[in-house]
């Protein structure tokens, strides 16, 4: 999991708790403060799951040439075989 997934986690849930913090003692500037840092720990939590993403792709792009690189070494052996 991305360190991005886990700071936007935190961010999100300490926003939420500020934000209805804010909204129990009627601070609007404490509403707004903690809604401000749940977008931030949305954000982060999107980034780190386009990061997480682009990781599983490459993983699959190198297994995938892999295999096709033993696939080409086995037809070669196979054809050099009397």
């Amino acid at each position: 999991m991305d360190k991005d997934r886990i700071q936007g986690t935190l961010d999100d849930a300490a926003g939420r708790i500020k934000r209805q913090t804010g909204e129990w003692t009627g601070n609007p500037k404490t509403q707004a403060e903690g809604a401000a840092q749940q977008i931030k720990g949305k954000t982060e939590k999107a980034v780190g799951q386009v990061k997480d993403a682009l990781r599983e792709a490459e993983k699959r792009r190198e297994a995938s040439a892999e295999t096709r690189h033993e696939e080409e070494h086995e037809r070669e052996h196979q054809e050099s075989r009397p």
